[in-house]
């Protein structure tokens, strides 16, 4: 019978394997050996049928083997696979006898299972116990490591174990240190890997592209190609491909694409999807479709997926209408992912009409809305001020339960602020006992409050983000000093600027210095606000042209020339700055610079088009 079992269970004909065991168990003349039940134990864990494993544990105690150390960590590692933790551990707790692999399997199996604590607990009683940890251990611990100073004590295992040259304990400790931000220790540990494998660099590739390394990411492939021990296989490509879309490196991708042409690997969907989503993300699209006719039949519905996503990203929506049509005629349902390509695409395209019908299609199909597919949609009710779908979609958020996800706050305080209903967003703010420390969420109600003309409300809510010890960041500084300038504070608005770099470390950038100009030259403080530009590298056009409406509005023609000229040279194509400088001139009755700004304007092209009067002549 074990023969039998054994056979079916190798072949992934779990079910059959139980099945057959039943109608054993049946005639009592047919005992199963102890190791049938290992066997049946594993079909159990791969079906997930706690019930029918409980029932061969008890069969497995009334037989005596409960006893054997094989039997024994069959059944503990079941049970963590299924999850029962509390199961496992009285398994393992009642075993007469254990061995290092009895160990592991808990130890693997608390790993597995996210419970980082209790796998520590067993592997210090190791020692107690009379056990030598071995490689399958500290890979065991090092998959569940979440913080760098756990990752620590178990790099020094390693080195006191002496397994650091071992390659599988190596790439283990290169995707922890990766996977807990420390991409300098991950390449240390990389480098001292002797006997680097696929595996070893694909982690490390793959900790390079979490970690925003993309240069240093094409370095290491160019190693690898250098290393004839080393082939790269399809996870390879597939990396490299997405290292060259976050670079937008069309050069390489096609140089790899043409590299992977030559290989079997050209005939694996995985390759040739991230080759289209390559493609299809750096704007080259017709690129994209060859790609995605070539593969046919093949293209399975992330492909799909990626063609639809790309050509909403380009501005192509009716060729990402297309493509969702045609989805039925081969075979697929559209997915959550499906849906939302189109939702945000056109939310992002600001054709939130669009965007609304679609989402009314996605209900109608049955399929949940995720996350990015509400945020997107409610991005469209502010863009449109379409309050009353706004207000259906909060009630879909509630009764849903997801209200309190920060994404989903900060889209419904911006939608609320946007229709002009600024206390409603405010419920929404005040929903927080402890208030998130995105600085978005805490953006939108500020700008929020300033759009809606309640700057006392706005600058209570920045004071409010200060004594909450959430840290502000460039686009919260826009918003207040945009705010500053518009109520005329120029003592508060330089004690802000002033307190970006020393007390907050936000360097001010050009957007800055433009609401710093715009606030000066409002005030009339045309001077202070001449001395910044200067002190800006490569001042922006919206900067000049701020300094010179300040100048018309507080009659100062000569820095207003002084701004023009300057704003002329960066725009040369825009009239509009000899335009604002002949006003100034001509509220100053100074018709001969008038008449010379025209005449220069005249000799650039810039002639003045006849007004038209659609009004009847009676």
């Amino acid at each position: 019978m074990k023969n039998e079992i054994a056979k079916l269970v190798s072949n992934g004909l779990y079910k059959e394997a139980l099945l057959l065991y039943s109608q054993l168990h049946c005639r009592s003349s047919l005992c199963p050996s102890t190791y049938t039940f290992p066997y049946l134990l594993k079909a159990c864990a791969h079906l997930k049928l706690p019930l029918q494993a409980q029932m061969l544990q008890t069969h497995l105690m009334k037989m005596g083997f409960q006893s054997n150390v094989y039997a024994a960590t069959a059944l503990s590692s079941m049970y963590m696979k299924l999850n029962y933790n509390s199961s496992a551990l009285k398994a393992f707790d009642e075993m007469p006898e254990r061995n290092l692999v009895s160990v592991n399997a808990v130890i693997s199996g608390f790993s597995r299972n996210g419970c980082f604590r209790e796998a520590m607990r067993v592997f210090q009683d190791l020692g107690y116990k009379g056990f030598r940890p071995n490689s399958v251990t500290l890979v065991s611990l090092l998959s569940a490591c979440k913080l760098v100073r756990h990752g620590n004590q178990i790099h020094c295992w390693v080195e006191k174990l002496g397994v650091g040259d071992d390659v599988h304990v190596g790439t283990s400790m290169v995707t922890m240190y990766s996977n807990c931000g420390e991409i300098v220790d991950s390449r240390k540990v990389f480098e001292l890997i002797e006997d680097k494998n696929v595996v070893t660099f694909n982690a490390f590739f793959s900790g390079l592209l979490q970690n925003g390394v993309y240069e240093v990411f094409l370095d290491v492939f160019n190693e690898m190609r250098r290393n004839s021990h080393v082939k790269a296989n399809s996870v390879t490509f597939a990396l490299v491909l997405s290292a060259c879309l976050n670079l937008k490196y069309l050069k390489l991708g096609r140089q790899v694409h043409g590299l992977i042409m030559k290989t079997k690997m050209r005939f694996d969907v995985m390759v040739e999807t991230t080759v289209v989503d390559m493609y299809a993300k750096c704007g080259c699209c017709k690129l994209a479709c060859d790609v995605f006719k070539e593969m046919g039949a093949s293209a399975n519905l992330i492909t799909w997926n990626c063609m639809i996503a790309g050509m909403m990203l380009n501005d192509e929506s009716e060729n990402a209408v297309k493509l969702f049509e045609q989805l039925a005629s081969a075979g697929f349902e559209p997915d959550s992912a499906t849906w939302n390509s189109m939702i945000s695409g056109f939310s992002q395209l600001g054709k939130g009409d669009e965007a609304i019908k679609y989402f009314n299609r996605m209900m109608s199909a049955g399929v949940v809305p995720s996350v990015k597919s509400i945020t997107s949609l409610l991005s469209s009710c502010s863009a449109l001020s379409a309050l009353s779908l706004g207000k259906e979609i909060h009630g879909h958020i509630i009764r849903n339960g997801i209200g309190d996800d920060e994404f989903i706050s900060t889209a419904l305080v911006d939608m609320y602020m946007k229709c002009g209903y600024p206390s409603w967003a405010r419920q929404v703010f005040d929903r927080y006992d402890i208030k998130p420390d995105d600085p978005a969420f805490w953006n939108a109600v500020i700008s929020g409050y300033g759009r809606n003309g309640d700057t006392e409300s706005a600058f209570k809510i920045f004071e409010m983000m200060q004594q909450e010890k959430v840290q502000p960041c460039s686009a919260t500084f826009v918003t207040v000093l945009s705010l500053c300038s518009h109520m005329g504070l120029v003592d508060k608005g330089w004690h802000l600027f002033r307190s970006m770099t020393c007390q907050y470390g936000v360097q001010p950038n050009l957007e800055h210095l433009g609401c710093m100009v715009d606030l000066l030259g409002r005030s009339g403080r045309l001077d202070e606000a001449r001395e910044l530009i200067g002190e800006i590298p490569k001042p922006s056009a919206s900067a000049f042209s701020s300094l010179l409406g300040a100048c018309k509005f507080h009659a100062e023609p000569e820095l207003g020339e002084e701004m023009a000229t300057r704003l002329s040279k960066l725009e040369p194509e825009n009239p509009a700055p000899l335009v604002i400088l002949s006003n100034i001139y001509a509220g100053e009755g100074r018709w001969k610079d008038v008449e010379r700004i025209r005449k220069l304007m005249n000799d650039r092209g810039f002639n003045k088009h006849p007004g038209n009067s659609m009004l009847g002549v009676a």
